[in-house]
């Protein structure tokens, strides 16, 4: 799987202590395989991992500007890595359980519109909350860090009436990448 080895390659590139035993945790958890959604943008087998390489990709091209035409500064290069990468980490579910599980209708079919909803056995959290509460266990992240994960839905979110005027640069590269990536890459505006 390309896509794996691209992101545990990416990761392991931040020298974050502890980076080795969260991308274990990633794998036994599910984020290789997980979908992305119930329904929505990449909601299939793996489609949570293409969905965050997208990201990074997207929120790369983008923050070339701030650097000012020289190299990216490796710490915002690492960060970068980690928000995008990690963002919706949280989507892989916790404590043994998926947070999402095949929808099958009444007939025994998965559903073709529908294919994945929210496992019922996992208690509702925030995905951007879990992201945060699982990463943490394994690696430190920055205040910035944090927040552009915590944030990264933006007005589409339960924090949207906490963010103005207290944007940062990780968290609107975050947050436009995210949208770009799951809206035009990935087809849903389409």
């Amino acid at each position: 799987m390309e896509t794996k080895e691209t992101i545990i390659k990416l990761l392991k590139s931040t020298n974050r202590p502890g980076m080795d035993k969260l991308i274990e945790a990633m794998e036994e958890g599910g984020f290789f395989t997980a979908p992305c959604s119930g329904g929505n943008h990449l909601a299939e087998e793996g489609g949570l991992a293409k969905h965050s390489l997208n990201v990074l990709n997207a929120a790369t091209d983008m923050s070339l500007g701030l650097s000012q035409g020289e190299l990216m500064p490796k710490e915002l290069k690492d960060s970068l890595t980690i928000v995008c990468l990690l963002h919706d980490l949280g989507k892989m579910g916790q404590y043994g359980k998926e947070n999402y599980v095949e929808n099958i209708l009444k007939s025994g079919k998965q559903s073709t519109s529908k294919p994945y909803k929210t496992n019922p056995d996992l208690l509702y959290v925030d995905h951007e909350v879990r992201s945060i509460v699982i990463a943490q266990q394994y690696i430190d992240l920055t205040e910035e860090e944090q927040q552009a994960i915590l944030w990264h839905n933006g007005l589409y979110g339960n924090f949207r009436y906490q963010i103005q005027g207290k944007e940062t640069a990780l968290y609107l590269i975050l947050h436009f990448a995210d949208m770009w990536a799951s809206r035009v890459l990935e087809g849903e505006a389409l």
